[in-house]
């Protein structure tokens, strides 16, 4: 039986399950990532910066990540693209882990969605590469929400 807050749709044929619009909440691993010269959305990775990588939440999203056994949590923003372990939500830049109070492990986390972005995306570098090669011209668009 489902609950009363889902609700069954039937659209061209496909039943879809309608969820509530306050399920943004994910729970899982989170991993400490510290390579890179380049984030997914084309910024310059700075690991001692408050950044995090999810597999699909739009680049500007902020996040809140909840240490399920401190209780300790810390907003990041969106700006890459993994973790791509199986079992792992989110990778935190060792800056965020550090205040955090992460450390480089793992650790069990619940994210909330605290603010999606605007929707403004930047291309990444092989995506303006081949845009300019085809002889486009484009303008990188950097987004921090706090501006």
């Amino acid at each position: 039986m489902l609950p009363l807050s889902a609700v069954l749709g039937l659209i061209a044929g496909a039943i879809i399950l309608l969820l509530p619009a306050t399920s943004r909440a994910e729970c899982g691993v989170a991993s400490v990532y510290w390579e890179g010269t380049r984030t997914a959305n084309g910024e310059r990775y700075h690991p001692d910066g408050i950044s995090a990588a999810h597999k699909t939440l739009p680049f500007g999203t902020i996040v809140e990540v909840r240490n399920q056994r401190t209780g300790a949590t810390i907003r990041v923003r969106i700006n890459d693209r993994g973790p791509f372990i199986r079992g792992r939500i989110i990778d935190l830049s060792r800056g965020a882990a550090r205040a955090f109070g992460m450390g480089v492990g793992l650790a069990n986390v619940c994210l909330e969605i605290v603010a999606y972005s605007e929707g403004r995306r930047v291309a990444s570098a092989s995506a303006r590469k081949a845009k300019k090669q085809r002889g486009h011209r484009e303008e990188q668009v950097s987004f921090w929400p706090w501006e």
